[in-house]
């Protein structure tokens, strides 16, 4: 079925009170991007993470509605809801399902990870090979594909470690790739937490399409107080240092730990904010991103 994308370019700090207004209108889905972005690749999906706003000046939400929607009254709501709006802010697209359903997959390919693990997407057979671990995704709406720099820097380092019989904490985790690929690693358990409800349903379906159900578990954040054997958070820098506290407290003694979604430049705040809880403290870069690793304090 098709659908009708409303698009409209907002300064930083209209982003909340536009999202807003968007979701009481009955948005299908809404996805932020980099309105100052020259080319279309460039235009990096922002993933909020607790109480953060993008590094943008200028936006673009994307809205999506169904296609019969009334393009008229939805602009005079948004008018009512939002006193700053122009209507030549405005810009609507018709929307074919292979456009939005598909724009994923024409892209996703698999991808490997460090010396072994693999990322399939879901309607690719991977060849029968015991030396590789697949994991099968289907991102969905949820961040984590693998393609991002920072899921890369998180996947190699998951892929040098010795997971074999540990509990894993997936901090903020978006498709479930992180979690599930410890799991298809080795671990024996895993906990994924995010404050998106639809990141958690997402990493639970992931994790019943690679055959690890049973061995994950989602939460909303606050809801786990137990510690983990390793811990691994992919968010971004700002939430990342507010919660170092809570990190600590889910790494048992002695954990390794790895958090990424840290734009070069920012490590160096956070390397010293860590090094109250975490020792062997280093960072890795890939383009403009940076993942910190280190090992819980004994």
């Amino acid at each position: 079925m098709p659908w009708l994308e409303l698009s409209l370019v907002v300064r930083t700090e209209q982003q909340p009170s536009a999202e807003e207004a968007l979701d009481e209108l009955g948005a299908l889905s809404i996805t932020l991007q980099d309105a100052d972005a020259e080319t279309p690749d460039e235009q990096a999906i922002f993933e909020p993470g607790v109480g953060e706003l993008p590094l943008w000046p200028m936006i673009t939400l994307n809205a999506l509605f169904d296609a019969g929607t009334d393009r008229r009254g939805l602009i005079e709501t948004l008018g009512e809801l939002l006193s700053w709006l122009e209507p030549a802010q405005v810009v609507f697209r018709d929307v074919a399902d292979q456009d939005w359903e598909r724009a994923w997959m024409d892209q996703f390919k698999p991808m490997v990870f460090g010396r072994r693990l693999w990322i399939y997407p879901w309607n690719i057979e991977p060849p029968a090979d015991n030396d590789i671990v697949v994991v099968r995704l289907d991102p969905g709406l949820a961040f984590g594909s693998g393609t991002h720099p920072t899921t890369a820097l998180c996947l190699e380092w998951l892929d040098g470690l010795s997971l074999t019989g540990k509990s894993v904490i997936d901090y903020g985790c978006g498709s479930g790739i992180l979690a599930i690929a410890a799991l298809k690693l080795g671990a024996a358990s895993a906990v994924g937490i995010d404050n998106d409800p639809q990141a958690l349903i997402a990493s639970a379906d992931n994790a019943r399409r690679n055959g690890v159900a049973d061995q994950l578990d989602v939460f909303e954040p606050g809801a786990v107080s137990e510690p983990a054997d390793v811990f691994i958070a992919n968010i971004l820098a700002g939430p990342l240092a507010a919660l170092a506290p809570t990190f600590a407290a889910l790494a048992k003694p002695g954990a390794p730990f790895a958090i990424s979604g840290i734009l070069a430049g920012q490590q160096d705040e956070l390397l010293e904010r860590y090094a109250e809880w975490f020792d062997e403290l280093t960072f890795d870069t890939r383009e403009d991103w940076v993942r910190i690793s280190g090992r819980r304090r004994a």
